[in-house]
């Protein structure tokens, strides 16, 4: 075991248990990873270098408060035969001549794809692009509605923000600015809408969100976009009702607490926070997962599959159902699963599996998340093309 502290951050290596690297700012402990014994060599490595550029390019330790060794010490804290012979320097394995760097590339087709691309250095005329083998899913509970406000029950009755939810929006907004987006998924109600477009607002790129409208073929004719350059700088958004809030039935307009002194907080409870009975003439919380979860793995899925990075804004009870098959989670476990309102969290599609990587980081406000490679060196081409 060896651990060592500088200042705010802590690194810890155990060889027989973990690698941990803490950078503790208004009491969150930043990122930790498995040991390399218990993958192989190049899992180890991938490991590593997560770790080193979730370290360096994390806004707090990059600040002036630290200085620079703080940022290169966790790098000389391991033992060099170690490093070398599992590939755990900061430029891996590659080939003499190259380095990593992400692009940002754009088509007709795909609007934003982060890439690591393999660039020679200064003298190497040779250069290889690989397409990246992973991709972001950010789900985002809407803001606050009017009817939160309320509190009254609104289903699928079709309420804009509220003041406090447009706030909410664009600080979810801030939240996923450095993440890329290539298409955007709502419900088909005004304030998971809102909550998307106001969020894109705050996104570094500066894409224009654009809805998409299929519902006839006027609408789909009347709403094309004839320049290519334009389509580059689009992000194209679905509204699909099967995303919507779970119909709440005859208690839609209701107020919650009337409710509860009408009929009883344990009936009321059990309309709520029970999986398999509804409201009078309403849906239950497993009938809401049936389509949400449907139109998830029929449309949503497979543009993940393809590489495209996708932002989803929907509700409390259709997110749920979503976040219950990305997790595996029983029905009793969903059923106590709560999301704030207008905050990100955010999954990694690799493989076929969903990794969750947590809320990512606010501008002023910390919380616990962690970069993969591809999202690093993302943020890191997007603080390049500002400077």
């Amino acid at each position: 075991m060896m651990e060592m502290e500088f200042g705010s951050l802590k690194f810890i290596s155990s060889f027989e248990d973990s690698l941990v690297i803490s950078f503790r700012h208004s009491n969150i402990t930043f990122a930790s990873f498995p040991s390399p014994t218990l993958y192989n060599q190049r899992m180890a490595a991938e490991v590593y270098r997560q770790a080193i550029g979730n370290l360096q390019l994390h806004p707090q330790l990059n600040s002036s408060n630290h200085p620079q060794k703080l940022r290169n010490s966790s790098v000389r804290l391991v033992a060099k035969d170690f490093i070398s012979s599992n590939c755990l320097s900061r430029g891996g394995c590659n080939h003499p001549g190259q380095r990593n760097y992400s692009a940002i590339r754009s088509s007709a087709s795909q609007t934003s794809v982060a890439d690591p691309v393999s660039a020679p250095l200064k003298g190497n005329k040779s250069g290889t692009h690989k397409k990246s083998n992973e991709a972001a899913l950010i789900l985002i509970r809407h803001g606050e509605s009017l009817w939160n406000e309320k509190n009254l029950f609104t289903g699928c009755v079709d309420v804009p923000l509220s003041k406090r939810g447009i706030d909410e929006a664009i600080e979810a907004g801030k939240r996923i600015s450095s993440i890329p987006v290539d298409v955007i998924f709502t419900s088909a109600l005004i304030r998971a809408q809102m909550t998307a477009m106001l969020a894109m607002t705050q996104h570094r790129r500066k894409k224009v969100p654009i809805v998409i409208h299929s519902e006839s073929e006027r609408a789909r004719a009347w709403s094309q976009v004839f320049s290519e350059d334009t389509k580059k700088q689009s992000v194209p958004v679905i509204a699909a009702w099967q995303l919507n809030e779970r119909m709440y039935g005859e208690l839609q307009g209701l107020n919650k607490q009337e409710t509860a002194d009408r009929y009883g907080k344990e009936q009321v409870h059990e309309w709520r926070r029970s999986y398999d009975t509804p409201p009078p003439n309403g849906e239950s919380l497993e009938m809401c997962a049936d389509r949400a979860v449907a139109y998830f793995r029929d449309q949503i899925e497979p543009q993940l599959s393809s590489g495209k990075n996708v932002m989803i804004a929907a509700h409390g009870n259709s997110l749920r159902s979503i976040i219950m098959y990305l997790d595996k989670l029983t029905s009793q476990e969903v059923i106590s699963l709560e999301l704030s309102t207008g905050i990100p969290m955010l999954y990694i599609f690799k493989e076929g599996k969903f990794i969750r990587r947590g809320s990512p980081i606010g501008p002023t406000e910390a919380g616990v998340y962690a970069y993969t490679k591809s999202l690093a060196l993302y943020r890191q081409k997007l603080d390049e093309m500002v400077q």
